[in-house]
């Protein structure tokens, strides 16, 4: 009874695990497209967008004439001064007005304001877009390195599992050969210990694996309890289109192709548009202007109709003429502004340059390294496969101790690390160096 009892709470148990657990497949082009939908900056970046985009439609607006209506009904009730027949009589009367209007003014000089200001929400709109473009290149980089992390924990995790394989198979043919009288039993103590060691280092990778798991599920926002399962990519790398180059086509690649340095290009040429606007404050401002009014009242007896579509109606039109001779200093105010903005931009045009010539070099090295650490750990995981077979046959033929073959086994593993850790490297310092000069990434 006991038994059955357990079964089902062990059985319940892992019911309960894999309900909470969820795991999804994701491809990396899938899991960029969810980065992209759900990572928060890049939304924040989207909705900005569609702000700029009005500001430039409400400047290009800026030309036409703005157009008003306005209506109002009400009520006066007590004393109402009426002249009949050339006598002013005051009587107590309820008289109920209806007045209606239609306004209309169109600039026709303004110092050329609009127009400064046109081009400036559309390159503050261009920013935009080229910012827009950069922050997909950022998701994308941002997925990939811990993307390919994720693998490369997965693939440690095999690595240890494959050890702990062959080191567990070793031990039982040392306890066969201690069983022949051919090994001591300190020898089988020595592999339950390396067995034992590569027991807590499987445990320990598929932690970080885990971590990383979870990791990766927190960048792509996926829901509570689901965690990714990754498939793997193509590790292939095309170094040599990069090192064959020198590093200053690189910078000049970098100078044409990153949208955040295009991007504060234009965000300069807006912010002198804005001084321009700010300038045009100083002009006599000129509008044309049309008003339409009419009203209807009670105490006229004619009809609604006639009143305010007939009688009443007036029309006034004409130019204004608007010269500024003094505002407080609004407009030095708003010139000074508008300096500043622009002296900071220019700032941050100088901070990006010297950023993206950091950034360039550094990934330049990085890949140099990382080709250089690729061929050597090909050599070293080569060599750690022959020492292992030598020394594993000297060891069954009694020739080789413990201690050889456990440094060998040691060196194996470490070797196994170090290659598949190259090789994740290099692919990620190729997008490196595509993220640094401003390349499309796929």
């Amino acid at each position: 009874m006991r038994r059955y009892i357990l079964i089902l709470i062990l059985f319940f148990g892992w019911c309960s695990v894999a309900i909470a657990q969820q795991e999804v497949s994701l491809t990396f082009e899938e899991a960029v497209a969810i980065a992209l939908t759900k990572q928060i900056d890049f939304q924040k970046l989207q909705n900005q967008q569609d702000v700029l985009r009005m500001e430039r439609l409400n400047a290009q607006l800026g030309y036409l004439p703005r157009l008003t209506a306005n209506s109002a009904a009400f009520r006066q009730v007590g004393q109402q001064f009426q002249q009949v027949e050339g006598e002013l009589i005051v009587t107590n009367e309820i008289n109920s007005i209806v007045t209606g209007g239609l306004n209309a003014s169109a600039p026709v000089f303004n110092g050329f304001r609009q127009h400064q200001l046109s081009k400036a929400t559309r390159n503050f709109e261009e920013a935009g877009l080229l910012g827009l473009e950069r922050g997909r290149q950022e998701v994308f980089n941002s997925v990939a390195q811990q993307y390919l992390q994720t693998l490369l924990s997965e693939e440690l995790v095999k690595i240890s599992k494959e050890n702990l394989a062959i080191q567990q198979a070793q031990l039982e043919q040392i306890q066969g050969f201690l069983d022949a009288g051919l090994r001591t039993i300190a020898d089988l103590y020595n592999q339950q210990s390396e067995v034992a060691r590569l027991q807590a280092v499987l445990v320990d990778a598929e932690l970080q694996w885990e971590r990383d798991r979870w990791l990766m599920a927190e960048i792509l926002q996926l829901d509570k309890e689901v965690i990714p399962v990754l498939a793997p990519i193509n590790l292939e790398v095309y170094e040599q289109q990069w090192l064959s180059l020198p590093l200053e086509d690189l910078y000049q690649e970098a100078r044409l192709g990153r949208r955040d340095l295009q991007q504060q290009h234009k965000l300069v040429e807006a912010q002198q548009r804005m001084l321009a606007v700010s300038r045009a404050e100083f002009y006599p401002q000129l509008n044309a202007f049309f008003n339409y009014s009419t009203f209807f009242t009670s105490l006229d007896e004619r009809t609604f109709s006639n009143q305010f579509f007939t009688i009443f109606p007036q029309r006034s039109f004409g130019l204004n003429l608007s010269i500024p001779i003094f505002t407080n200093f609004d407009n030095r105010l708003h010139v000074t502004r508008s300096k500043v903005n622009l002296k900071n931009q220019q700032l941050d045009l100088h901070a990006i340059e010297r950023v993206i010539s950091q950034e360039v070099k550094l990934a330049y090295q990085g890949l140099k390294a990382a080709v250089k650490r690729m061929e050597a750990t090909t050599i070293q995981l080569e060599a750690a496969k022959e020492a292992h077979l030598a020394i594993t046959e000297r060891f069954r033929l009694g020739l080789s101790n413990f201690v050889d073959l456990a440094q060998a086994n040691q060196q194996l593993v470490t070797a196994q690390s170090d290659h598949a850790q190259a090789r994740y490297t290099l692919y990620f310092q190729e997008l490196q160096v595509k993220f640094a000069i401003g390349e499309e990434l796929d």
